[in-house]
């Protein structure tokens, strides 16, 4: 069990056994400026004074905790906080990461901004704030992905970002990933390659998570504010791990908070039909770090499957493997349709739409609340709204957008 002084990762970017920097010798330099870049401005006070008041102009910083009473009421048992992470400007935590790193862009000297995306959040976060600042931005995106995200996607190309969709291997977030990292070994000297998760080679599973620590800061200070004490039971939904690892760090050391990590049941584990790495997984390199994995007998990575665009990911942030081998933190995995049901409740009880991405977090809530007592307290990170996910409840649900 990690301990209150929790100093995580070392030196060399472990979390344990997991993290590090597997990478092709090409980028061993650029992640080194990028490494020497963020030790000199991660504590620098002009660099935070003008992150945190982006935060607070641009972004809407802080946002709310909410009190879901009709929710609860539903589900009996615990009471039900929400993070209001959707409320944010572009509608997701995505964007605190997205204004850290573009400022650090700025101090190194990079004039070029590429970014793999997922569900498209990511990706419309960046996007967002090359705008702010004048940078030139591309943003890598799996053909599937395009699909059933294209709201987001227009949104990007709005923006000005150039959108280039991925075709190769299964046409989903893994994929981008991999031809973002293939940009930045070709254009090295005057690229910023953002990930939007914690995952990739040191430092980003570090960078990413400090630059979403915001989320549980202000849940130190709100919770006891809006419920008296701090919650017994944190939530949050895990693909790479950006949201969670956001709320849960500054928890860490407050050992009589419960955190959860929930995955992508998708729609069975026959056949990898789901995209549960940690429930499921066993450790491997991917992308840079070593982490949990979703692999075959040979090590080769295997398809995934999520109704939600942002956990269709095979692997996972090397701190998240590093909390489940501590035991700080648990995993569960709910299915695709366990998750639609937890949309239609928050929907139609408590107004809020909310991304599928963290409607699997609410689905886990639902399974456990009625388990609680009255006066036990959980808080779920609603890390992003669903605007973006019509099209895909539409379809499961057999609905027609015309």
């Amino acid at each position: 069990m990690p301990t209150p002084d929790y100093q995580m990762p070392n030196a060399d970017g472990r979390f344990g056994e997991f993290g590090g920097s597997y990478v092709a010798e090409t980028l061993t330099f650029a992640l080194s400026q990028l490494r020497d870049a963020y030790s000199r401005y991660r504590h620098d006070d002009a660099f935070e004074r003008e992150r945190k008041n982006i935060l607070f102009e641009y972004v809407g910083r802080p946002c709310p905790v909410y009190h879901a009473r009709r929710l609860s009421e539903q589900y009996g048992g615990a009471q039900i906080y929400l993070k209001r992470e959707d409320l944010n400007h572009t509608g997701a935590h995505k964007i605190n990461n997205a204004v850290g790193q573009v400022l650090l862009a700025r101090r190194m000297g990079k004039r070029r901004i590429i970014a793999e995306t997922g569900a498209g959040q990511h990706g419309v976060a960046t996007a967002t704030v090359c705008a702010r600042e004048g940078l030139p931005c591309v943003i890598f995106m799996g053909a599937e992905d395009v699909q059933r995200q294209m709201p987001n996607v227009q949104r990007m190309r709005l923006l000005g970002a150039e959108v280039h969709t991925v075709h190769s291997g299964s046409q989903t977030l893994k994929d981008a990933l991999n031809e973002a990292l293939r940009d930045w070994v070709t254009n090295v000297d005057d690229t910023f390659y953002i990930i939007g998760s914690v995952a990739g080679p040191h430092p980003y599973p570090m960078m990413v998570r400090d630059f979403n620590a915001v989320i549980g800061e202000e849940c130190l200070k709100q919770m006891p504010e809006a419920a008296g004490r701090h919650p017994d039971t944190i939530i949050a939904c895990v693909g790479g791990g950006s949201n969670a690892m956001g709320i849960f760090y500054p928890y860490i050391s407050h050992t009589d908070v419960a955190l959860i990590g929930v995955e992508a049941g998708g729609s069975g584990d026959a056949h990898c039909l789901h995209a549960a790495t940690l429930s499921h997984g066993r450790p491997g390199v991917l992308h840079g770090s070593l982490s949990y994995l979703l692999q075959d007998e040979d090590g080769q990575v295997l398809a995934t499957n999520s109704i939600s665009a942002g956990l269709d990911y095979p692997g996972v942030g090397p701190e998240h493997s590093y909390l489940k081998e501590s035991g700080r933190a648990t995993y569960a995995a709910v299915s695709n349709d366990e998750t639609l049901a937890a949309f239609d409740d928050l929907c139609r009880l408590e107004g809020i739409l909310p991304a599928l991405e963290s409607a699997h977090a609410l689905a886990h809530a639902k399974k456990i609340a009625a388990k609680m007592k009255k006066d036990n307290i959980i808080l779920v990170n609603l890390s992003g709204r669903g605007d973006k996910d019509l099209a895909s409840i539409f379809k499961a649900k057999g609905w027609k957008t015309e």
